[in-house]
């Protein structure tokens, strides 16, 4: 805890002159009733108000002291600081194409994703992590952060029929999803930079092709790992009619040859992935990259906490007072 007004705490020092003054007036205070002979009170009970008899003054010192600890304004630590963590710079990229709905991993392959790169986000705390999406074209869905609250917040939203409801247009345009990545991560003062790429098809839409982008995320020193998803031969794809959702089986085809010269190009990896497990297992992997220091910023916002100090305050004045209208009163 911390004091935005500590000098008020200084305040707390005149509790010593004032008790100094308390003993010293207690001592030279006269009897309030004066006897020839005071024997005749020997023997009597000391009454439970001779132990009371000093708590009032008790309870004012106690107001004063929790009145100065409010003036000083008592507040939680939290401030702006600088840390230094152990972590990489990673772009997740992932597609979403109609394609993503096949259920042969369960539920189907984009909710398997989402399910396994959440708890590869989580497992991975001290990293910078990014997300960029892409069917027929390709768009930055969060960028490079460590408040991985509001990235995975974001990754779960997203869904492959955005390209079924015309949100983007529908197709693999893997080249564009590199490109995009590689822009978040290229001014990036990482030692490590990485761009986990996965996909259930072969590049068939962008301007720039996967190879190209490949190339140019081999020269800013940036690694691929890319992932196919799918199972070996054909896949239940969901189907809309008129009696409801239909399913029909559809090739799985992944150009694992292109996959492969990408990784290769920017020292990465090519996994496949045909189950759930699989997916985990290519992940778990992933997540044993080297790591890298970086320097963090933090804010939390300061809360004051006079609350307590107030109500002590208040319960001694009520307290005091009670006292010397009641059991403790005085007669002139």
């Amino acid at each position: 805890m911390t004091f935005a007004n500590g000098a008020y705490l200084l305040l707390l020092l005149l509790i010593i002159p004032f008790t100094v003054w308390y003993v010293l007036k207690g001592r030279k205070r006269g009897a309030a009733m004066q006897v020839q002979d005071a024997g005749v009170f020997d023997g009597t009970p000391v009454s439970y108000k001779y132990y009371l008899v000093h708590l009032p003054f008790a309870l004012r010192m106690l107001a004063f002291a929790m009145l100065v600890i409010i003036l000083a304004r008592p507040q939680t630590t939290d401030n702006w600081q600088n840390t230094e963590i152990e972590g990489i710079d990673i772009m997740l990229c992932v597609d979403v194409s109609t394609s993503m709905l096949s259920e042969d991993l369960k539920p189907n392959r984009i909710e398997a994703a989402k399910d396994v790169a959440s708890a590869f986000v989580n497992g991975r705390p001290n990293d910078n992590i990014g997300l960029t999406i892409f069917a027929g074209e390709s768009f930055t869905q969060c960028p490079l952060t460590v408040d991985h609250s509001v990235l995975l917040n974001l990754f779960h939203g997203i869904s492959s029929d955005i390209a079924a409801r015309g949100i983007i247009d529908d197709g693999t345009a893997i080249g564009m999803g590199i490109a995009n990545a590689i822009s978040r991560l290229k001014d990036s003062q990482a030692k490590s930079k990485v761009i986990i790429l996965l996909t259930d098809g072969s590049n068939n839409r962008g301007e720039i092709s996967p190879l190209t982008a490949a190339e140019m995320a081999g020269s800013f020193g940036i690694r691929i790992y890319t992932i196919g998803v799918g199972t070996n031969g054909t896949a239940p794809y969901p189907v809309q009619t008129s009696f409801g959702t239909q399913y029909m089986n559809v090739p799985v085809e992944i150009d694992e040859d292109m996959l492969r010269q990408i990784a290769q190009i920017t020292d990465g990896i090519y996994y496949r992935a045909t189950s759930n497990s699989k997916l985990k297992e290519v992940y778990e992997e992933i997540d044993k990259l080297e790591r890298t220091k970086l320097q963090v910023k933090e804010f939390s916002t300061k809360n004051e906490v006079y609350q307590s100090f107030a109500w002590i305050l208040l319960l001694s004045v009520l307290a005091d007072v009670l006292l010397r209208q009641t059991i403790l009163k005085t007669i002139p």
